[in-house]
């Protein structure tokens, strides 16, 4: 895929999406009004996870608190019980615990909005700060997580060996209006079409676009 092509592909996948179920962090915004302390946990809650267990994980664990006050009234017994079966739930529990200690003692109960601060949390790596930022705050991110990473690649759009490589490529390369949307477009195209083995090219609409890298079977 030529740089020039990324505004056709941006335009496509913006067009099919419309038929999926959005991610769930990006419902959780919507929901909770950009709150980005309910964004952060929930993208915790997210890694590993299926959308659906995340959801009602998410919905129970805020039913009990939604701030970093409330959250450390918790028990770490109680949240384990609230986010299971999440996946790793007890590491997870563990991680909003300390997140939330570290959320009042250094930031006044506030969730930073730089990547570099929130990369500094208990548990938040790279993916999860740049969602925070995007969908928590507007400001310019690019998340780059396994889908981001396998579909930017397959289009031939970058030529990257690990999320983090594709987060920096993507900042030199991708116009900067789609840093926000950029993995709101992927995941659920990743999830629903473009998949990992065996990817729906058939029915796709970028074949036009993309350059298939890595695919030796699809449907």
């Amino acid at each position: 895929m030529r740089q020039e092509q990324i505004h056709a592909a941006v335009r496509i996948v913006k067009r099919e999406i419309r038929r999926w179920q959005e991610p769930v962090v990006g419902v959780v915004a919507k929901e909770f009004n950009r709150d980005p302390f309910l964004i952060l946990i929930s993208t915790v809650l997210s890694l590993r996870t299926k959308d659906k267990t995340t959801r009602e994980a998410g919905d129970r664990l805020f039913a009990f608190a939604r701030t970093p006050a409330t959250m450390l009234q918790l028990p770490l017994k109680k949240i384990e019980q609230a986010i299971y079966p999440v996946g790793f739930y007890r590491t997870k529990a563990k991680s909003i615990h300390e997140i939330c200690h570290r959320l009042i003692d250094d930031y006044g109960g506030a969730v930073p909005d730089s990547i570099d601060e929130l990369v500094g949390l208990p548990g938040v790596g790279r993916k999860t700060a740049n969602l925070v930022v995007t969908i928590g705050f507007r400001k310019p991110g690019i998340c780059v997580d396994i889908h981001v990473h396998r579909i930017s690649n397959r289009w031939g759009y970058i030529k990257t060996k690990t999320p983090e490589e594709s987060e920096t490529a993507l900042r030199r390369k991708l116009p900067k209006p789609y840093w926000i949307i950029y993995n709101d477009l992927l995941v659920p195209y990743g999830q629903n079409l473009c998949l990992p083995v065996s990817p729906l090219c058939s029915t796709c609409k970028l074949t036009d676009l993309c350059d298939r890298v890595g695919v030796t079977k699809s449907r």
